[in-house]
């Protein structure tokens, strides 16, 4: 009777500790991941668009991390497509105007104090929390 007793208990008993010890899964929270490429492009506003000069490698499925501040990467997939966004506010009465690339891709995040996106194997860029439309960590490249 011990002895399943103990073939019984002894697993869970283990799986407990283990579970207490390792790596439990964190609480994450969906956000979104915003890079402003100030690229200053001559293009119409809302097109599809990468970056460029220095900036080609962020671009349409270009791969990245978001690391936190130790280097341990929390997510990680694939750029979607930059659309481009007009540099200023006001109504130049042209098609094409000044613009800079966004990129927004949507990842679930553990909360950290601090978090940076690396794009293709370049350098680490500081993210900036920003919710003015809706929870996103923000990056303006370069800064």
């Amino acid at each position: 009777m011990r002895r399943l007793l103990a073939a019984l208990v002894l697993p869970s008993l283990l799986t407990g500790a283990l579970a207490a010890c390792g790596d439990a899964e964190e609480a994450r929270k969906a956000m979104t991941v915003r890079v402003l490429v100030r690229d200053i492009n001559i293009r119409p506003a809302g097109v599809e668009c990468a970056g460029t000069g220095p900036y080609t490698h962020f671009h349409n499925r270009a791969r990245f991390q978001v690391v936190d501040t130790g280097g341990r990467t929390l997510a990680e997939g694939s750029l979607s497509p930059g659309r481009s966004v007009a540099t200023f506010a006001e109504d130049l009465e042209v098609t094409r105007v000044p613009t800079y690339c966004e990129f927004a891709v949507p990842v679930d995040l553990a909360a950290r104090d601090a978090y940076r996106l690396v794009v293709d194997g370049h350098p680490p860029v500081d993210l900036t929390p920003n919710d003015s439309e809706g929870p996103a960590l923000v990056a303006v490249v370069p800064s």
